[in-house]
């Protein structure tokens, strides 16, 4: 299994780390070779960031958490917000499966604006969220897929994915919830 150590385990998006684990004894000792022979592992000091991050993982995402479903329920009811995205949410179709095998909904949220003005004027005019290409740290990021994570990705595929001028995408940090909303809102009505 491949996991990325750099998002929610890390946390403080200060390092770039990820893990591979497999039950094939024959299969790890090759991968070990690989790693040892190739200096394909991580640095003692990226392990270290790493390991710092896992102290606080639990704290840190149920806090998370707990915010991204306040964000998600307060982006619901706003004016210029078409749909949310968010798997913590009972009306989303993830939601009976993500309740039935793990214990929260994570920290990212999507949404759905009316109009690429108002994905633009959010962008622009949040104060606290950084307008940033990361997630799963300490702090809130919020993204603009279509133009940050999938340029690349052709416009036709784009669009049967939903990856259109009006979707946002917020990784919720740990700040006061209130915060959160208040810089959202202001965004929202400036």
């Amino acid at each position: 299994m491949l996991h990325s150590g750099s998002k929610f385990i890390s946390g403080h998006n200060d390092t770039i780390a990820g893990f591979l684990t497999c039950a094939d004894q024959e299969l790890a000792d090759r991968v070990r070779l690989i790693a040892k022979t190739t200096g394909g592992m991580l640095a003692p000091f990226a392990c270290w960031l790493t390991i710092r991050g896992l102290k606080t993982l639990s704290v840190r995402m149920e806090r998370q958490q707990a915010n991204a479903l306040a964000v998600a329920r307060w982006l619901q009811g706003q004016p210029g917000i078409e749909k949310v995205f968010y798997v913590g949410l009972p009306e989303h179709p993830g939601y009976a499966v993500n309740a039935a095998q793990a214990k929260g909904s994570g920290s990212m949220i999507s949404f759905r604006t009316d109009t690429a003005e108002t994905a633009h004027k959010i962008l622009n005019q949040v104060k606290l969220i950084t307008f940033a290409e990361s997630l799963g740290g300490t702090e809130s990021l919020i993204t603009y897929p279509l133009t940050q994570t999938h340029p690349d990705v052709p416009e036709k595929m784009r669009q049967r994915l939903g990856i259109t001028d009006t979707l946002l995408r917020l990784s919720v940090g740990l700040e006061y919830v209130d915060d959160i909303i208040c810089d959202l809102k202001q965004a929202l009505e400036a």
